[in-house]
């Protein structure tokens, strides 16, 4: 077994401290939270865009133009346009398999080098894009690159952080991603405007801005040293360098389903630029500054209950006021907007970052890069399904999808209260302790042990 690397103070702890060097290799490595964020907030806000459905999904465009008989939850109802957000989850799912073997036996920097010089490739195809093919080859190119990067970053601010400022430093990847939609939401309200209807070119194509940072930066970055100790099972080296450096649904689909309750385009897209960009990144940062005090359980618990109550008095208010037809009245619309808000903010203080901190934590060194690639498969599989059935569902559930998405919340902050043990300040090398400690996990801990101790040497 593989151990890990520690260089102790007489109470047990790692020496370590935030040094410069530590906040400039984490800086850089967060760059691969920037490129999934800006992408969230640049698909939802184009495909709203006229001009985009007019060239590439005409009939979505004439039914929102021109059937007046259609309902308000139906004007979008189109797998071809899921598709187009859809696919780059499809390739990331792909992508982190291969991300996994290449973080393992060649390091963690390596798989965030190839994420970023694939993102910055997929961008230049979308700006340029002329037809349907070339669009969907772009997403796909994206999604490799968001694939590798989801699955090694968060992976390497785990094991580059000092125990005690893991959470924060973690929840910078989150803090990114919010970042990336936020400039992603403004960057589609200005192109809005350009008359000739080519604004989503630039929308597209400025991707390329972050994912240029991250493939350049990402030469410069060093190793971590746990993926040293993996490698090359050198120690000194590895405690050298150790020494040196101490679903997304709303964010999707937001101008949508703001259309959808009446709000017109321009309208829209600033709406969503100020929920999910401006309440999602300010949310983001007092997780940064709570996480290691709060700790993970209690953030996830008090989040999940944030969100389960917004989600229900959306749809309560949706099913009272929102018809097939016509639009709901500004009183309520306000209401709609502060629930919405609220979700943002409880999955951006929450569930959001810590989704990633958590399961880069919890894993031993010998399995945490295929760890880390399960993860992120799980998270491409359920967000690939939301992205591709999210517009069908709201045409055929209409208000209840939201009571639907509601009764997931409720179940998953459930299982963290009664299942999901506490990591806040434990050292990423000796995490195994909490599953020993654990009212439920340690009878599975136990099982193997026994187990591993029958079989010969």
């Amino acid at each position: 077994m593989a151990v890990g690397l520690a260089v102790s103070s007489e109470h047990g702890q790692y020496n370590g401290r935030v040094t410069s060097f530590v906040i400039l290799s984490c800086m850089v490595a967060s760059m691969g939270g920037l490129l999934f964020g800006y992408d969230i907030g640049i698909s939802g806000g184009v495909t709203s865009m006229e001009p985009f459905l007019k060239k590439f999904f005409p009939v979505v465009y004439t039914r929102m133009k021109d059937d007046t008989k259609i309902s308000n939850y139906c004007k979008f109802d189109s797998q071809l346009l899921t598709s187009f957000t859809s696919s780059l989850y499809v390739a990331g799912l792909v992508a982190s398999f291969f991300a996994s073997s290449i973080t393992r036996y060649f390091g963690r920097k390596p798989s965030i080098l190839a994420g970023g010089a694939a993102f910055l490739s997929g961008s230049a195809l979308n700006g340029a894009a002329t037809n349907l093919y070339m669009l969907i080859f772009g997403r796909v190119l994206l999604g490799v690159g968001v694939g590798f990067a989801n699955q090694a970053v968060p992976l390497y601010l785990s094991e580059m952080a000092p125990p005690r400022y893991r959470g924060a430093i973690n929840n910078g990847f989150q803090l990114c991603i919010a970042i990336g939609v936020l400039s992603a939401n403004f960057i589609n309200f200005g192109t809005e405007k350009i008359e000739g209807g080519w604004g989503w070119r630039i929308s597209l194509v400025m991707a390329a801005i972050p994912a240029t940072f991250l493939t350049i930066g990402s030469l410069f970055l060093p190793e971590t040293p746990n993926s040293l100790i993996q490698r090359f099972n050198d120690e000194q080296k590895a405690k050298t360098m150790l020494q040196r450096i101490r679903i997304n649904v709303i964010a999707f689909y937001a101008p949508v389903l703001l259309r959808t309750i009446g709000l017109s385009e321009s309208v829209s897209l600033i709406m969503s630029a100020l929920i999910a960009g401006v309440v999602g990144t300010a949310s983001t940062l007092l997780s940064m500054l709570v996480v290691d005090k709060l700790g993970r359980r209690v953030m996830l618990i008090c989040g999940g209950v944030q969100m389960f109550v917004s989600q229900i008095m959306i749809g309560s208010v949706m099913a009272a006021q929102l018809g097939d037809h016509g639009s709901i009245n500004k009183g309520y619309a306000h209401f709609v907007l502060t629930m919405i808000s609220i979700y943002v903010s409880g999955f951006a203080w929450s569930w959001g970052p810590l989704g990633w901190l958590v399961p880069s934590e919890i894993f031993p060194l010998e399995i945490r890069s295929v760890g880390q690639s399960i993860v992120v498969a799980v998270n491409f599989v359920f967000t690939f399904v939301v992205a591709q059935t999210f517009l069908g569902m709201l045409c055929h559930f209409k208000s209840g999808i939201f009571f639907f998405f509601g009764g997931w919340v409720a179940v998953m902050t459930a299982f963290v209260y009664l299942l999901l043990p506490e990591t806040k300040k434990v050292p990423i090398e000796v995490m195994e302790r909490v599953w020993r400690e654990h009212w439920f996990w340690k009878r599975f801990v136990d099982e193997f042990d026994d187990k591993s101790n029958m079989e010969p040497a």
